[in-house]
């Protein structure tokens, strides 16, 4: 979206924008942009990646101890 500043301004944006700010907010508090660069969206796509893969797995590990 910062590629194209005016699509924020379309419904399209606005809903995007409410879902993914509150997700992105805590990682944009602990990194800094670099220069103009705000690379916190990448570390966050980072943590999603790996919390959904070993979060998945683990759980699956757990549940088949169980069972």
């Amino acid at each position: 979206m910062s590629w194209v500043p005016s699509a924020r301004e379309t419904a399209i944006g606005h809903f995007l924008t409410s879902i993914c700010e509150p997700y992105l907010e805590p990682f944009r508090k602990i990194i800094p942009p670099i220069g103009m660069i705000d690379i916190s969206p990448i570390v966050a796509l980072f943590v999603l990646h790996f919390a959904s893969y070993y979060g998945l797995s683990g759980l699956y590990q757990m549940l088949a101890r169980i069972i």
